[in-house]
């Protein structure tokens, strides 16, 4: 079941649960959000190394707790070199109807993000900046998978994460779309954007084709970053990061 979990989304879907993996990230969990793990398990490698506080914490917990050898746990992990603990842990549910009933929403929109540490960072970057929520395509990679998780590094238990999302939905709930696209003439300079919508969705697309078509005509706002001459293009994960960053600085227009 943890090989499945770890290589497989629709076991995650199936099971509603996921994998996370390393001391850090597992004794958070265990400490701030016992009731999301599911159970536990460990190798001697991480319990020569535990220190009291965290074998306190996790003695405490009333879940399964399982114990294998060095090398039978390295044969589960997902990483290089483990850490010797990963966790099963409940993915969260989300009201997405209460979510987007909220006066003043700003969030992510990824469309068809293949790379799963792109989501992972997006994810990371939407909740450092106090974003709403993160809102993906049906075909992006999935949020629970290993990468994204550790790329996210604890966001996917904090901040909302709405999958098989539908961009004319989120326009029917009155979001504005602005779209981050490369330089065109349709495209305006992000840092000529003087304030936002109280309601603003922030779409990226795309690793290599960008954002959809029917995305970019729904957008009431077209941007771009602004490059130096000879640089093409920006890594999705930081144009969602310069672009999110930049516009909730930016005094919303009710």
């Amino acid at each position: 079941m943890i090989r499945r979990l770890l290589r497989d989304g629709k076991t995650r879907a199936r099971e509603g649960a996921f994998v996370v993996e390393g001391a850090k990230s597992c004794e958070e969990a265990i400490r701030h959000r016992p009731q999301t793990v599911v159970s536990l398990i460990l190798s001697p490698q991480y319990l020569h190394m535990e220190d009291d506080v965290g074998r306190t914490a996790r003695v405490g917990l009333t879940v399964p707790q399982f114990v294998c050898s060095d090398a039978t746990f390295a044969t589960l992990s997902d990483v290089p070199a483990p850490q010797g603990i990963m966790a099963v842990i409940c993915q969260p549910r989300w009201d997405e109807t209460r979510v987007l009933e909220q006066p003043k929403l700003m969030g992510i929109f990824g469309d068809r993000l293949q790379d799963p540490a792109n989501v992972g960072a997006i994810i990371r970057t939407a909740a450092a900046l106090d974003l709403t929520g993160v809102w993906l395509s049906p075909d992006s990679a999935d949020p629970f998978g290993p990468k994204a998780v550790r790329a996210a590094s604890g966001a996917v238990l904090s901040l909302p994460v709405f999958r098989e999302a539908d961009i004319r939905d989120l326009a029917r709930h009155r979001c504005s779309i602005y779209s981050a696209l490369v330089p065109s003439p349709d495209t305006v300079s992000l840092r000529s954007l003087r304030a936002v919508p109280s309601r603003l969705m922030i779409a990226v697309g795309n690793e290599g084709e960008g954002l959809a078509q029917d995305i970019v005509r729904l957008s009431t706002v077209k941007f771009t970053i602004p490059l130096s001459k000879g640089v093409e293009s920006l890594n999705v994960a930081a144009t969602a990061a310069i672009a999110a960053f930049y516009l909730s600085t930016l005094q919303a227009n009710i």
